[in-house]
């Protein structure tokens, strides 16, 4: 049996983090890993810039693979319909900013300023009344092993401060590189706060443009 083919393109630890859940989802898919990492500031911080390196990198996988996925909220939300309108041959599916497991209650946003900057974002913010908390330099010791819990907490208890000591009773991860803080950020804002990203909604998606199932679309009915 041929094993379909799904690329999963990012720019850092966050594409591995998202390709390692995916595999431990639907190990019946070969998962090829396109981690752009030479280009991870040009990713990060413009969509222009994103969109460049995503067709350069991904250039010799366009029309050769079942499936790809980009694995990072900027490029997502920004270029995931212009690629789909380029290339009609091929299947396109990203991380964005929805979640299954979100519901309408006070809802802090983690994420990079690129993407808090976009129009998708605003409408999406501006809807589910949340707040925004910017963190650029995150994804890059992340990327490096460097974050530490003690910068974690520092940043965010400043950053908290700028929005009024809000008090969230969910968070949602719009980084992928964030979905590896989880367990440090419910140490700071405790056990009663949903920790929310969009990874099973991403796999969902993935599963109906490939037509397969997992037990996430079991659970999803």
């Amino acid at each position: 049996m041929t094993m379909l083919k799904i690329v999963v393109f990012d720019s850092g630890f966050g594409g591995e983090l998202f390709a390692d859940r995916l595999e431990s989802e639907i190990p019946v898919v070969e998962v090829i890993r396109v981690i752009d990492w030479r280009s991870a500031n040009q990713i990060l911080s413009s969509p222009r810039g994103a969109r460049k390196a995503a067709e350069k990198a991904l250039r010799p996988y366009v029309g050769n693979v079942d499936l790809i996925v980009f694995a990072n909220y900027l490029l997502t939300t920004t270029s995931l319909k212009y690629f789909r309108r380029k290339y009609r041959n091929q299947k396109f599916v990203g991380l964005n900013l929805r979640s299954k497991r979100l519901a309408r209650k006070p809802t802090l946003i983690l994420t990079t300023k690129a993407v808090s900057r976009t129009l998708a974002y605003f409408q999406f913010a501006k809807n589910l009344r949340a707040k925004t908390i910017c963190l650029d330099t995150w994804p890059h010791l992340i990327d490096d092993g460097e974050l530490t819990s003690e910068d974690c907490e520092r940043d965010l208890s400043a950053a908290l401060r700028r929005v009024d000591n809000f008090s969230p009773q969910q968070i949602l991860l719009a980084c992928g590189q964030f979905t590896e803080l989880t367990p440090k950020i419910r140490q700071i804002f405790g056990h009663n706060v949903r920790i929310v990203d969009s990874f099973d909604t991403a796999i969902i998606e993935i599963c109906r443009a490939l037509g397969i199932r997992s037990a996430l679309t079991a659970k999803s009915k």
